[in-house]
C-alpha cells in the first residue's frame, strides 16, 4: 500500500496517512478516496498517481481535474496518439496535433442522427487542429482516422462494465 499524505494533516488533529492500494497487474487503474476534501480523489495507475474531484460549483475542491474531464482527456490523448502514428506510417508532415474536447448533455430530440429520440444523451465535441504542412486530402484523411482510435470506439459502442463487491478488512 502507499500512503497518502495529507498535507493539511498534523499532529494535532489526529489526522494520519491514509494507506491506498497498489494497482497489482497491468492495466489495473484504482481510484481511491483521499478524504482531503469532500469529493477528492487518487488515481493510480501502473507508476502514476494523479487527482481528481468534483468542481467548487458542486461541492468539490477542485483538487484535480473531475471525471468528465479525464474522459475528455482519454478521449484527446488517444485521438493524437492514433493521428501521430498514422502520419508518421505515411511519412506525412504532421507537425502538432492539438485536440479541444467539450462534453454537454443534450435532448435526444435534438439529436438528428441519434437512434435514441427521448430524455437525455452525451455529446461530446472535438475539434482537431492540425499543424504542419498538410494537402487537402491528408487533413480529410487525419479526420477520419480520429473516430478510430480506441477510446472513440469504445465510447461509440454498447460496453459492458461488471461491478463487483470486494472483501475488506473494515468491513
Amino acid at each position: 500500500m502507499t500512503p497518502l499524505l495529507n498535507p493539511h494533516a498534523s499532529p494535532a488533529s489526529g489526522d494520519h496517512p491514509i494507506p491506498l492500494p497498489t494497482p497489482s497487474q497491468p492495466g489495473e487503474v484504482i481510484v481511491a478516496e483521499t478524504r482531503e476534501g469532500r469529493y477528492a480523489q487518487a488515481v493510480l495507475t501502473g507508476r502514476h498517481r494523479l487527482a481528481a474531484d468534483e468542481p467548487q460549483s458542486v461541492g468539490g475542491d477542485d483538487s484535480g481535474p473531475g471525471p468528465y474531464e479525464y474522459l475528455l482527456a482519454a478521449l484527446g490523448a488517444c485521438t493524437s496518439i492514433t493521428l501521430r502514428m498514422y502520419a508518421a506510417r505515411k511519412g506525412w508532415p504532421l507537425e502538432r496535433v492539438v485536440v479541444h474536447l467539450f462534453h454537454q448533455k443534450i435532448h435526444a430530440e435534438d439529436c438528428a442522427t441519434c437512434e435514441t429520440k427521448e430524455g437525455k444523451l452525451d455529446r461530446i465535441d472535438r475539434k482537431l487542429e492540425l499543424v504542419g504542412p498538410l494537402d487537402a486530402a491528408q487533413r480529410q484523411q487525419l479526420l477520419a482516422i480520429a473516430d478510430k482510435c480506441p477510446v472513440h470506439r469504445t465510447l461509440s459502442s454498447m460496453s459492458l462494465i461488471v461491478t463487483e463487491l470486494v472483501a475488506t478488512a473494515g468491513g
